[in-house]
């Protein structure tokens, strides 16, 4: 939607004011997997990683968000890229606020995790592919959801009733269900020093 009269209001405390102020940088960490794949468990750990040293950071967590901001959605293909929109904007709201965002959701079309990173600079976008056989995910499934997708009572339920299109080229993929939830977020930190988004561990 667009309005002439609605005005962008540019900032004078700027993106870069706050990285500093913050020393490091801001970011999408963006995790996407089956469920079950382990994408909230390694957001939380490496949220927690980053707090102890200093880092100002938010996980948007897919069952989370579905209480509040988008608790008016369903699960049908078009209420999920309405999901991915509006995430990628609030990421983007929390890019620009200097915060490291961690965002734990199957999204599991290609075209809208795609659409998310070209709403920021492509820098500004990690993709993680929380990687780990379906097998593996109905095993850790202690709610039931797979049975329950798998007897008709879950419609469009991703891996067994809508498809999950994997990432071809994430900037990581991490094998859950053959790595430690420590091995997993080593990963991710490397990367994040490797890249310079966190410089240094005071």
């Amino acid at each position: 939607m667009t309005n002439s009269n609605i005005i962008w209001h540019d900032s004078t405390v700027t993106r870069e004011h706050r990285n500093q102020q913050n020393k490091h940088k801001s970011i999408v960490l963006w995790f996407t997997g089956l469920s079950g794949s382990g994408k909230s468990t390694l957001a939380h750990a490496v949220e927690e990683k980053l707090y102890q040293i200093g880092c100002r950071t938010i996980v948007l967590d897919g069952d989370n968000v579905r209480h509040g901001l988008c608790d008016d959605l369903t699960f049908t293909d078009s209420d999920r890229t309405e999901n991915m929109r509006r995430i990628g904007e609030l990421s983007k709201l929390f890019i620009e606020a200097g915060v490291i965002t961690l965002t734990a959701f199957i999204s599991p079309f290609k075209q809208d995790r795609e659409k998310v990173r070209n709403l920021v600079s492509h820098d500004d976008f990690l993709e993680v592919f929380v990687d780990c056989s379906i097998e593996v995910c109905q095993e850790r499934d202690v709610k039931g959801m797979y049975k329950r997708a798998m007897a008709g009572e879950i419609l469009n339920f991703t891996g067994i009733s809508s498809p999950y299109e994997a990432p071809n080229n994430a900037e990581l993929v991490i094998k859950t269900d053959d790595k430690t939830l420590e091995e997993s977020v080593n990963e991710v930190m490397k990367v994040l020093f490797d890249r310079g988004i966190i410089v240094n561990e005071n």
